[in-house]
């Protein structure tokens, strides 16, 4: 499966994340909250779509071992922007 992480996706997943994870944590946080259910819920929340949609599964190459990639770089920076925008619109809703 090869899955090409682009900064719109990254952002998508961004902004997927910071939707679902105020309702998640009101579900499974707080005081006397289910711990497991939490962690599962991140991992399936941000964790998976972050991996999926920032970083992507396609195969490195093996000189990119010691360069930068500038790329995946946007591509976080599209997660967080994406994901800060939607916390923001959340705040003032």
């Amino acid at each position: 499966m090869n899955i090409n992480a682009t900064p719109i996706t990254a952002a998508l997943a961004g902004a997927f994340s910071a939707a679902v994870w105020p309702m998640l944590w009101s579900r499974f946080g707080g005081e006397g909250g289910d711990s497991a259910g939490l962690v599962i819920a991140t991992l399936l929340a941000i964790a998976l779509p972050a991996h999926l949609f920032v970083v992507g599964l396609g195969r490195a190459g093996q000189d990119a071992s010691r360069t930068l990639d500038t790329a995946l770089l946007r591509r976080i920076g599209a997660w967080l922007a994406a994901a800060a925008v939607v916390a923001a619109v959340q705040s003032l809703t």
